[in-house]
């Protein structure tokens, strides 16, 4: 009688961090064509504008010819500090550019939040009717909005009848380029401002000019870029308003706090994340504003909607200065990558004070135990059942140091 002898089963060999041996090549070999597209697509030109940037290539030939010379930090310096037209220009631009983002940026970001925590309430009835109305407008063509824009703010427009019902005069928006805050100061007898802000400038530009605000022209363009960008923000936040536990919010009912209180200590700390993503996507798309420019107003009037990227694509294929074209893409690069560092600092989770933790009797070094420390002598009779202290008085004491700093 033969006996059948168990197989043993193979063990897997793996290498370090629990990879198979033959998945990190079959994970290359599927990533590779991607990679080769993005290198193709999207690394070459970026390396080619860089050497654009700093040659003096006119856009004939090509920019890897003999003829084209390395001029160095020759385009940056003159948009940054040429003293010339070019300067000026820029400035003006980043200035224009400045009050759209200042301004945009917040106001949709409040509005898509408002509309997110409106959209999801369970008693307002048709609810999927509401949010396809607040986001068409985002999935419509940017240059099919400018143009209706154009008819609903021209000087015999709708707005401006709108305006007229109620006593006002509307403007000739896309034609006045007057600062909306020289207007208002203008209002009240201030027409000129003090000598220290008119006789000294920055990029070309004097500090009186920095800031009068936005032009009225420019003022359209923002409140376009409200209405058709809050609704793709909007569900942005209804998806992480879907994803918050409900149990903290009847923790808060119980406690006796308002629908302000639990919106503002409790639902608004939980959509950080989405916080952060909205906002960098709104500061990205705010300095990239190039569309709506060159369909409504390419610039005008008097230079008061140019923007940092209108100007990059002039400066190139209208005025054939392709590496100063290139340079501002570059600087605009930079100032994009410098706001969003500067936010990700600003919104990043900071660590509660010592002074705060021992208001609450918590020791900060204390960290919650496993298993294995249940029988530490340290293990106190208001710890949690592991020998830590009870993730629940944790969370009940570390409320309160929010609710105490705000």
């Amino acid at each position: 009688m033969s006996t059948t002898t168990p197989r043993t089963p193979r063990t897997s060999i793996r290498h370090h961090g629990g990879v198979l041996r033959g998945e990190s090549g079959a994970g290359w070999l599927f990533t590779t064509p991607m990679l080769v597209l993005l290198g193709l697509f999207l690394v070459v030109p970026v390396l080619m504008a860089l050497w654009v940037s700093l040659s003096d290539w006119n856009g004939n030939g090509s920019p890897f010819r003999s003829g084209v010379n390395f001029i160095g930090l020759s385009n940056f310096s003159s948009v940054l500090g040429g003293g010339g037209l070019s300067e000026q220009n820029f400035g003006e631009a980043l200035r224009n550019n400045a009050w759209y983002v200042i301004l945009v940026v917040p106001i949709q970001t409040i509005v898509a939040l408002f509309l997110a925590v409106m959209v999801n309430r369970q008693v307002l009835r048709g609810r999927g009717f509401f949010r396809t109305a607040f986001y068409f407008p985002s999935v419509t063509s940017s240059v099919a909005i400018t143009v209706l824009w154009l008819f609903l703010f021209s000087q015999s427009g709708a707005i401006n009848k709108l305006l007229s019902w109620i006593g006002v005069n509307g403007p000739n928006w896309f034609q006045d380029p007057s600062g909306i805050i020289q207007d208002g100061l203008a209002g009240i007898g201030v027409k000129n401002g003090p000598g220290f802000l008119t006789g000294n400038s920055f990029l070309g530009v004097s500090w009186w000019d920095w800031i009068g605000g936005p032009s009225v022209a420019m003022t359209a363009f923002i409140l376009m870029a409200i209405f058709t960008t809050s609704g793709t923000f909007m569900l942005l936040f209804i998806a992480a308003l879907q994803n918050l536990s409900g149990e903290v919010q009847e923790a808060a009912m119980v406690d006796g706090a308002s629908a302000w209180q639990r919106f503002r200590l409790v639902t608004l700390p939980q959509l950080k994340p989405t916080l952060f993503t909205v906002l960098t996507l709104g500061l990205i798309g705010g300095w990239q504003i190039f569309d709506q420019i060159y369909t409504g107003t390419q610039g005008g009037p008097a230079g008061t909607t140019v923007s940092p990227a209108y100007l990059s694509y002039t400066a190139a294929f209208q005025d054939q200065n392709w590496g100063q074209g290139a340079a501002i893409g570059f600087i605009l690069f930079v100032i994009i990558v410098a706001f969003t560092l500067l936010q990700r600092a600003i919104l990043r989770d900071r660590p509660v004070s010592k002074r705060r933790m021992r208001l609450y009797n918590l020791n900060p070094s204390t960290r919650l135990s496993g298993p294995d420390d249940k029988d530490d002598p340290s293990h106190g009779p208001d710890d949690g059942p592991q020998g830590g202290p009870d993730p629940v008085a944790v969370g009940i004491a570390y409320e309160n140091i929010n609710r105490q700093g705000n």
